[in-house]
């Protein structure tokens, strides 16, 4: 693969709670450090300090849940280290080490930093009015615990992503435009009460293709609100569409895992997926999961259907490939028209919504990296967010090496 020869390069990241986060700016790291950069800010700014001759610039951002709120950091501007220090809140740990030597980090662009109140507003009204219900209804309780759990329980989510929104709004990207980017964004959400997942970005009209939805009528701090609103911990966020008609929707990866097709879609030809999913393989150092109860089990149970999704996706593309490769050798071995060839690979590549020119690389942790499966979705706790970040850098380290850059 000839990165350098790349035309447009897209950065995908997914979701995975703060330690996906704090592992995909281990990979931005090691992606600068191979001479990559992130376009990002205005128009003006972006056509200032990326000229379009420039290789290895990335200047489309794909993002679901977690990686929305990265990708729009990229996209709006900030550099890694201002992404750091805003997840540090100004505590120095080992993170600093792996910046760059020539960073000048006094002078670059400031960014709040993002605390437990910004990203944890507790669902207040809903869940107060839980408590007194249930001591209320005592007729629900007689009737066994799924009645309790049906009737009881329906609070929306133990938290909202409100505070989020507020902060992407105040602090990161005010104009909270998608047409005022000089780059792509495209975050992904789905819709709460449709089978549907929905692409927000700058497409200056709302349209549908089977079961995705192109929407062109949410803010960016909006679209990051509503695709960060992981179940149960968060409630559904609410956005008005271009009727005035209120839509739900939460997390974007309860889908696709991977939305690499966005990218594609709109004419990256090299797309650099991120995900810090990877399901636990046995050791004889951490033993057997069933020592651990039953949070980690289920961890174990729901990483195993999003890597089995992952990898359905990979395996689509190379099997695309593959019957393409194999018409190509049909038509030559029986000296067949190429004409006609070409009019069958681009049936094929129609149908299927392929794009052949686009290389994908996928950066994921070891399995040998145990602490990315035990360490806990939401820690802010900046030792913790040094390790996952120095795991991210090994991680897109090693990948990068297989492909000699």
């Amino acid at each position: 693969m000839k990165f350098k020869e790349k035309k447009k390069i897209a950065l995908a990241l997914s979701g995975g709670g703060i330690k996906a986060a704090a592992f995909h700016i281990g990979v931005c790291l090691a992606l600068r450090e191979k001479g990559f950069s992130f376009a990002g800010g205005s128009p003006a700014e972006v056509e200032r300090n990326f000229p379009e001759d420039n290789p290895l610039t990335i200047r489309s951002y794909v993002g679901s849940s977690a990686g929305s709120v990265i990708s729009t950091f990229l996209a709006s501007g900030f550099s890694v280290e201002a992404i750091i220090e805003a997840f540090e809140r100004g505590v120095r740990t080992d993170l600093h080490k792996l910046k760059r030597a020539d960073a000048d980090y006094e002078n670059m662009t400031k960014l709040k930093p993002i605390t437990y109140r910004d990203i944890f507003n507790l669902n207040g009204g809903s869940f107060i009015k839980f408590v007194p219900n249930v001591l209320r209804r005592r007729s629900m309780i007689t009737g066994g615990l799924e009645a309790l759990v049906k009737n009881g329980f329906k609070i929306d989510g133990l938290f909202t992503t409100r505070g989020l929104e507020r902060y992407f709004r105040r602090h990161v990207w005010p104009q909270n435009r998608f047409d005022s980017l000089g780059v792509e964004l495209y975050i992904i959400a789905t819709q709460l009460n449709h089978s549907r997942k929905v692409v927000f970005g700058n497409f200056g009209k709302t349209w549908k293709t089977g079961t995705i939805k192109y929407a062109d009528f949410s803010t960016i701090s909006q679209s990051v609100a509503a695709s960060a609103s992981l179940p149960p911990v968060f409630a559904p966020y609410k956005i008005r569409n271009q009727k005035g008609k209120e839509l739900f929707f939460f997390d974007g990866e309860i889908r696709d895992t991977l939305s690499t097709h966005v990218a594609a879609d709109h004419g990256a030809d090299l797309v650099i997926s991120s995900y810090s999913i990877q399901p636990y393989h046995y050791t004889k150092e951490f033993g057997s999961l069933s020592n651990y109860g039953i949070p980690m089990i289920i961890n174990q149970a729901l990483y195993q259907v999003i890597e089995q999704k992952i990898q359905k996706h990979k395996e689509y593309q190379s099997q695309i490939k593959s019957i393409l490769k194999a018409v190509d050798g049909y038509f030559k071995q029986t000296d067949l028209p190429e004409e006609h060839r070409d009019k069958l690979k681009q049936i094929i590549i129609d149908r299927v919504n392929f794009q052949p020119n686009t290389d994908y690389l996928y950066i994921h942790p070891s399995p040998l990296d145990h602490e990315m499966f035990f360490v806990d979705h939401f820690s802010l706790n900046p030792k913790i967010l040094g390790r996952i970040v120095h795991i991210g850098f090994k991680s897109a380290l090693n990948e990068l090496r297989k492909h000699d850059i």
